[in-house]
């Protein structure tokens, strides 16, 4: 993996002035390895836009985000 602390630092940065943060970005730049550094991908605060089952959680997102703590 290669480390990327500027970007690292720019995430939590935005973490400090949102409590949600969106990486977007070309495929396979490293956003998915990058969140990563966070969360685990099975935390329910992790939500990837490519899994159908994440994308349909965000249906009714008040229902979704509504419990999450933390990061």
């Amino acid at each position: 993996m290669i480390r990327r602390n500027d970007l690292l630092n720019h995430v939590r940065a935005a973490l400090r002035r949102s409590r949600a943060v969106m990486l977007i970005g070309p495929r396979q730049c490293g956003k998915t390895t990058l969140a990563r550094q966070f969360l685990p991908s099975d935390s329910p605060n992790y939500f990837d836009l490519e899994d159908p089952v994440d994308l349909s959680r965000l249906d009714e997102p008040v229902t979704a985000l509504r419990g999450l703590e933390a990061l």
